[in-house]
């Protein structure tokens, strides 16, 4: 079993409430900035949530991210400093099933308005990235299933754009003085993320090959959404290490399937992908995950970074 199977949809858990976000040059890891302003005061568990958070709470609400720029969101621990600050916001925007520690926190806070981004669309079983090996129990596998719904929501325009929706609306409902700007915000953003997918559908429903290997299994939904095939070196977790046979098993595809290229992040360490490379006698280059902005990113922004993605994606696939 590999990401080239067949994509199983598994409803997501945890309904949404609601929430508000305010602007990402604002945006301040300092528990004075997080509660007691004259604006809607939410704390965002990392870059994804806090730009939608900026894009629809625009000059109305008042953003701070738990996860720090340059941060490994997996790898992320609460702080008793971090924990003040959630206890003193008015909403909290997260992602549950990517940050443990920040849904542990979450649910021990008393914050009164809290959005699970995982509870406004559909969640993937984006499987393994290594082929089930013989001799391997059923209740392994079984754990392995239950733990493999992919939360990399945001590199799909189109899932970013109905969890915008609903963060939109819970906006509204939390702060209904300002319940029209959110709605306008909203259908900006919206008709923004859909321009972007049909960027990404022109640009790639025609390329040489359809393969791309990437650092860890980040890119299943943008994949599924524009008929690619992701085969990632690690799995969901990029700090998990690949197995001997999962890199030859990759050096044989690369052969097979006209792979160019292996993509690697920012965030994380490019040794593993860089030996494969190397080994290989392939390409590399950066695919970015969007889990942060650096001053590594190429792009200042979610649409700017997707964008440079759109650009080296093209170029390893043999865009025509």
């Amino acid at each position: 079993m590999n990401v080239r199977r067949r994509l199983i949809s598994a409803t997501a858990v945890t309904a949404a409430t609601a929430l508000g976000l305010g602007a990402l040059s604002a945006c301040s890891s300092d528990s004075a900035a997080t509660g007691n302003t004259d604006k809607f005061d939410v704390v965002a568990s990392f870059y994804p949530m806090a730009f939608l958070a900026e894009q629809i709470g625009g000059d109305h609400a008042n953003v701070t991210s738990l996860t720090e720029p340059g941060q490994e969101p997996h790898d992320l621990e609460i702080s008793t400093k971090q924990r003040a600050q959630l206890e003193e916001a008015d909403a909290a925007l997260f992602l549950k099933g990517l940050q443990p520690a920040v849904d542990e926190a979450v649910s021990q806070t008393g914050i009164k308005t809290k959005i699970d981004a995982a509870g406004l669309t559909t969640l993937e079983d984006h499987g393994s990235t290594e082929h089930e090996h013989e001799g391997e129990g059923e209740e392994g596998h079984a754990e392995e299933e239950e733990h493999a719904r992919d939360p990399h929501i945001w590199l799909d325009p189109v899932k970013y754009a109905e969890v915008a929706e609903g963060v939109g609306k819970a906006f509204e409902k939390a702060d209904p003085d300002h319940a029209a700007d959110y709605k306008k915000n909203t259908a900006a953003l919206v008709k923004k993320l859909n321009g972007l997918d049909g960027e990404f559908e022109n640009g790639l429903k025609d390329t040489r090959t359809k393969v791309f290997f990437t650092n860890h299994a980040a890119f299943g939904y943008l994949a599924e959404r524009y008929g690619l095939t992701q085969e990632a070196i690690s799995g969901l977790d990029p700090e998990s290490e690949p197995s001997a046979a999962r890199v030859k098993e990759l050096q044989q595809e690369a052969k097979a399937d006209g792979v160019t290229t292996v993509f690697y992040e920012t965030l994380v360490s490019d040794k593993t992908a860089k030996t494969l490379a190397k080994d290989a006698k392939l390409k590399t280059d950066v695919l970015d995950p969007l889990e942060g902005i650096t001053d590594k990113s190429r792009g200042d922004d979610y649409f700017q970074v997707m964008e440079a993605n759109l650009k080296a994606l093209q170029a390893a696939l043999g865009a025509k």
